[in-house]
């Protein structure tokens, strides 16, 4: 194995170890720094993912694709509002084998692994090596973002996410379901198959019940979810704990830039992931936009004069263009949808749910939106 790198990658996650196999494929010499897990945090991981089209035809390309067990097929979304607006999305009227993939993290993540334990071109590292590339993919407390001072521009949102999973009396269909409710926002997301009674949870809760809600006894958590569910997929019991964090939206205020160079060679540094930029968790789109960011990253390094470092700041500079612009759409959607359905004014109540029927009705809007998060436009 090469000592020397061209491309350092701080932070050994999803995004992290994507982009690792993806430069692999470059040929370029990749250390992947993977700081050790401390053994408090590791607790069984209940997040699960949506991931589009897109992310799953990237990750098949690495052979990193979970097996069908832990990958369940979304065949349709149904959007409830908090009076009677609700919107319905079908995987069949689009042609498709599936709106998205809910994907266990656990497995992807040893999926990906087990890809960069084969790759010879990629070293794992206990430490940042010195390299004329670095990218930063430590999530959104990355601590090497703020090391380059870079200004991470945070809104906060009243609300915390908690996660768990739930057994449920009735099979979910393939069904995602989303509730947008007076105090919060709730998603089923269907796992273990076409025929699973399992879900992945997430619920947008203000900050100030998330305490409460978390005291509570599995049964009585249980109950609380049945009766916010309104009861779709009957009685519902806890099969793992319960997580929480804090919800914002957030993007650095740069995603590039030089670093000073021990020689003649170029250094630079660059972001992708969630180090870049956070988003609301209620389209489910926070790691397809990762993903992307390591995809488009690779091509534009792939796609350089062969005189240009992968540290060329012109590079480094029409990647952050490039994905600026291709998630402002999605930035602006996921924290509108929040805002709007924060209020609860009975005159924005009744203008969003009007505006939910209004949505169903128009084909080709609906046609172009289902197509933007399914990574197929």
């Amino acid at each position: 194995m090469a000592h020397t790198f061209d491309i350092c990658i701080r932070g050994a996650g999803i995004v992290g170890r994507t982009l690792a196999l993806l430069l692999a494929r470059e040929r370029l010499r990749v250390a992947l720094v993977a700081n050790p897990t401390p053994q408090a945090a590791a607790a069984p991981d209940v997040r699960a993912y949506a991931l589009n089209t897109a992310s799953r035809t990237l990750l098949e390309s690495l052979r990193s694709w979970p097996d069908p067990q832990h990958a369940t097929a979304v065949a349709r979304m149904d959007v409830f509002g908090d009076k009677d607006g609700a919107v319905h999305f079908d995987a069949a009227a689009q042609g498709a084998e599936a709106l998205a993939w809910i994907v266990d993290v656990p497995a992807l993540e040893q999926r990906l692994a087990e890809a960069v334990r084969y790759q010879p071109q990629v070293e794992v590292v206990q430490a940042p090596v010195n390299a004329a590339l670095t990218v930063v993919c430590e999530g959104r407390a990355s601590s090497t973002r703020a090391e380059f001072g870079v200004d991470f521009e945070v809104t906060p949102y009243t609300q915390h996410a908690i996660a768990t999973r739930l057994e449920c009396e009735h099979p979910h269909g393939q069904v995602a379901r989303q509730w947008f409710l007076p105090d919060g926002i709730l998603a089923f997301l269907p796992l273990d198959g076409p025929e699973g009674r399992s879900v992945a949870v997430v619920w947008s809760v203000d900050r100030e019940q998330v305490a409460p809600l978390l005291a509570l006894e599995p049964e009585a958590f249980a109950e609380q979810l049945e009766t916010a569910s309104q009861g779709a997929l009957g009685r519902l019991e806890l099969t793992s704990a319960r997580s929480s964090w804090p919800l914002q939206q957030a993007q650095a205020s740069r995603w590039c830039g030089p670093l000073p160079s021990p020689g003649k060679t170029p250094h630079s540094w660059v972001l992708a992931g969630d180090a870049a930029h956070n988003i609301h968790p209620l389209a489910g789109q926070g790691l397809n936009l990762g993903l992307a960011d390591a995809q488009t990253l690779a091509r534009v390094l792939h796609g350089r004069d062969y005189w240009r470092s992968v540290a060329d700041m012109r590079l480094l500079r029409s990647y952050e263009r490039e994905r600026k612009a291709a998630m402002l759409p999605m930035s602006l959607a996921t924290d509108g949808l929040q805002q709007l359905f924060s209020r609860t004014e009975n005159p924005l109540q009744t203008l969003r749910n009007w505006g939910m029927r209004g949505f169903e009705r128009n084909g080709l809007l609906k046609n172009w939106i289902v197509r933007q998060a399914m990574g197929t436009h």
